[in-house]
């Protein structure tokens, strides 16, 4: 009778570690497969409750204690305390159903059970299987099914790390193949890198530049090691003459380590600030990552609106870099694009080289750096004038659309921060209706500690632009209606606030959609 016991103990804690298993996986895999992630995500998760259905538009505090730590102690002091078989099934209930919110499936992004996913799925088994064997000839066989299924976390972090090694050398061979493609389509690589609005300048110089030259630029967000490999082995073609590389970084080395492969001949940075502060830890260390970038360039194109890069300036002069500075503010950028009577004036050295009509979703100063790359590139004024007015908005970037029903909706959902905030802001209060504005937002993310205070600010602005707020899921929750102070909604994703806009708002109001948080946070 105790062996069919402890069977049936075995298949159900195999259910619950398996549960377990494919929720962390898919946040390892959201968090591209740094280690380090799933602590995070852990702790982040412990400390969230999801109300109740009776109190849903009600803000719970930010730091409530979560279910599933409670049961995870219920079942450590029941397995300490001899009642192993009650710990486990308390752990086999744990596994299934916490914590809430945290979806096996996904709601928008679902596991992709790749060939790197199937690896540190099959260490992770390994690792779990030895606990198992382990724990049958301990002294509490259930209470070690229960250990199993709590650590589940714990373990797929470690079998990260342990197949990071092996997954370095498996991509190596993909990089030696993109740069020998390199080598020999021999196209001029300009590399752009920012904090944000890197994609942006990518996608405007592809199209400034797109009738004139064999253009290729690296697809979507395609800006790490294995994604710019990816991008020149299955893109780059004889006769491409531009190869544009968006380059991004978690931390200082991997920009260098990208140029050392793919150098470039012009690097463009947009901007220095807040992302990733969460996992750089300080602004000063985010400016040295982005800094690699100028290493090996010939020309630097900076956005000298910002006044961290304003002070690159004089310290690539002198290490004899040829410096292009642009912006949309300062008066002594060389290539500037400014708004003067409804109309975007391009300037160059102070002299106006065109006046064009502005597009809407286009920031000023993103323009204004791939104008400077294509002057560089030998762009003829006149023709880059006229790519201007058929440029399009980055998608999810501060694009406006009309809704069936005629609501205007501004839609920033792609990765938003405090600058494209701001902006996006602006560009709510600048279109006239006569309804309601309404901003839409689960706040800003990987800001380290700059975290609160940032949403904080967010939410203060969006009081000063006239506008309610609705806030969706419940990671920055606390900031922002601290910051709002006064009425607001609050729903638990997104599909829920725009089945709400759906079914509150109308042809003559506004609706800003203001980040969209993956479905891996709480």
């Amino acid at each position: 009778m105790t062996r069919a016991w402890q069977c049936i103990g075995l298949f159900f804690a195999l259910i619950a570690i398996g549960a377990q298993g494919v929720r962390w996986l898919r946040v390892l895999q959201r968090e591209h497969y740094e280690p380090e992630a799933l602590s995070r995500f852990f702790i982040r998760w412990a400390i969230f409750r999801l109300p109740s259905p009776s109190n849903r538009n009600q803000i719970a505090p930010s730091q409530s204690l979560g279910d599933w730590p409670i049961v995870a102690a219920l079942c450590a002091a029941l397995g300490l305390t001899g009642f192993g078989g009650v710990a486990l099934a308390a752990a086999v209930a744990y596994g299934w159903w916490l914590p809430r919110g945290l979806s096996r499936r996904g709601r928008t992004s679902p596991l992709n059970w790749t060939r790197r996913l199937k690896t540190v799925a099959f260490v992770a088994t390994v690792i779990e299987l030895f606990i198992l064997t382990v724990g049958y000839f301990g002294p509490d066989f259930y209470f070690s099914l229960a250990i199993a299924i709590g650590f589940v976390p714990v373990v797929i972090q470690l079998a990260a790390e342990i197949t990071a090694p092996l997954e370095n050398r498996f991509a190596q061979k993909f990089v030696d193949q993109a740069a020998r493609r390199l080598a020999e389509v021999n196209p001029t690589v300009v590399a752009i890198t920012g904090s944000f609005g890197k994609t942006s300048t990518k996608h405007h110089l592809a199209e400034l530049l797109g009738g004139r030259h064999g253009v290729v630029p690296t697809p979507r967000s395609f800006n790490n090691r294995a994604g710019l490999s990816r991008a020149i082995n299955e893109n780059l073609v004889s006769g491409t003459s531009v190869f544009i590389a968006e380059m991004g970084t978690y931390g200082p080395g991997e920009i260098r380590a990208l140029c050392d492969w793919c150098p470039p001949e012009i690097a463009i940075v947009t901007s220095i600030g807040p992302v990733h502060l969460e996992r750089m830890g300080t602004l000063d260390v985010i400016n040295q990552a982005k800094f690699e970038i100028t290493e090996r360039a010939h020309t630097v194109i900076l956005n000298i609106d910002d006044a961290r890069l304003a002070a690159w300036v004089p310290i690539l002069e002198a290490a004899g870099k040829k410096v292009v500075t642009a912006g949309s503010k300062t008066q002594g950028a060389q290539v500037r694009v400014i708004l003067e009577q409804e109309r975007w004036k391009i300037l160059r050295d102070d002299v106006t080289v065109a006046e064009v009509l502005p597009v809407a979703g286009i920031h000023e100063t993103n323009l204004a750096c791939a104008i400077a790359a294509c002057f560089e590139l030998g762009g003829d004024p006149y023709e880059v004038a006229t790519r201007i007015s058929h440029l399009t908005a980055a998608q999810h970037r501060l694009t406006v659309v009309r809704a069936p029903s005629g609501l205007t909706i501004i839609d920033d959902t792609f990765n938003a921060n405090p600058a494209s905030a701001t902006a996006a802001l602006e560009l709510l209060e600048s279109i006239p209706v006569t309804g309601r504005r309404v901003v839409i937002t689960p706040g800003l993310i990987e800001l380290g500690s700059e975290q609160v205070s940032e949403n904080e600010a967010l939410g203060r602005a969006i009081k000063a632009a006239g506008a309610s707020m609705v806030v969706v899921a419940r990671t920055n929750a606390r900031a922002l209606t601290t910051g709002f102070d006064g009425e607001h909604l609050r729903f638990d994703i997104r599909e829920e606030a725009v089945a709400w806009v759906r079914a509150n708002l109308g042809e003559t109001d506004l609706v800003l959609y203001l980040n969209d948080l993956p479905d891996h946070y709480p």
